[in-house]
């Protein structure tokens, strides 16, 4: 095996890969990108790939300049190149990956789109994808027959708070289906600080749209509510279940939030009452502008440790 990886950061997603190479002590690998008129493109590599184990990373969100189509392709096809040009191996590090909560029918004649993309990744010879937190672990486990890897960002998240928060917090789940989730963020939090707190959930429903439900199950009188969520679009979930902390008797509440997609509307999480404060990484890069002070301040959790030790991990180091 060659001594160090080969590291890829595609267009939009330079700056987190110029992190992860900086903490594996290594530089990004050149290549080529070109844009044409008709909205076609072309990607390929600067360097040889031959034998080599190649890392591709980028992130799969929609964004001004790209959407989350044109990333997905933009991906698929550097990996097929580089298979072609006789890596090894080719891992893909998805900070954020599209359609991971397309992951089940819901009506029928439904698409499963997550399984739609695990087939387009191994039909390029995906060797790996690595990926940050998505929806439905079980169902991304499950909808790619090639080696996957799921990152976590709780011991960050667990370690920018414990130092503040060491005793008398509860972690709850804006709806059921995120008991999981929290459980995990509990072991991580018992794991630093020796200490396992008790957990709580909002019940939730969402038809068309819409989401109602307000009921709360867990007790958090004189606590800090500490709300874990895999992402955050319009904010409206987030935003309920911070006054329903409020109304059962929170002293505090943070949100914490792994994909700060930040959507239309979002802009009130920035100054909301009922937050404290808000904790995001950088998996994408965010559209609006944060405020850093005042009720509301968002902070910002870097995961280039994560990646660059799942590429250390799997490179053999």
């Amino acid at each position: 095996m060659q001594s160090e990886p080969v590291l890829f950061a595609l267009e939009g997603s330079q700056t987190l890969g110029e992190s992860v190479a900086s903490r594996l002590g290594i530089k990004l690998a050149s290549h080529e990108e070109r844009h044409f008129e008709d909205g076609e493109h072309k990607a390929r590599s600067l360097v040889d790939l031959h034998g080599q184990d190649v890392y591709v990373l980028h992130t799969l969100f929609g964004d001004a300049t790209s959407s989350a189509n044109d990333k997905l392709v933009r991906l698929l096809f550097f990996i097929g190149a580089a298979k072609d040009a006789g890596a090894r191996r080719v891992i893909a590090l998805v900070p954020y990956l599209a359609y991971a909560r397309k992951d089940r029918r819901t009506k029928e004649h439904d698409p499963v789109t997550t399984r739609y993309v695990g087939q387009l990744f191994e039909a390029l010879g995906t060797d790996c994808m690595v990926a940050l937190e998505v929806h439905n672990r079980a169902a991304f486990d499950n909808a790619f027959r090639c080696r996957t890897e799921h990152l976590e960002a709780h011991e960050l998240f667990v370690d920018a708070l414990h130092d503040h928060h060491d005793s008398d917090v509860v972690i709850v789940s804006p709806d059921a289906g995120g008991a999981k989730r929290v459980d995990r963020f509990r072991d991580v939090w018992d794991a630093r600080t020796g200490s396992q707190p008790p957990s709580a959930f909002m019940e939730k429903q969402r038809s068309e749209g819409v989401v109602s439900g307000e009921a709360v199950v867990g007790d958090m009188s004189g606590r800090v509510a500490i709300i874990v969520d895999d992402l955050v679009a319009g904010g409206t979930t987030l935003l309920r279940a911070a006054q329903a902390c409020r109304d059962k008797g929170a002293t505090q509440v943070y949100g914490v939030i792994t994909h700060a997609l930040f959507g239309p509307g979002s802009e009130k999480l920035f100054d909301a009452e009922e937050l404290d404060q808000l904790l995001i990484t950088d998996s994408v890069k965010p559209r609006l502008e944060m405020p850093t002070e005042g009720k509301g301040r968002v902070t910002v959790i870097p995961v280039a440790d994560l990646f660059a030790r799942a590429v250390e991990t799997l490179h053999g180091k």
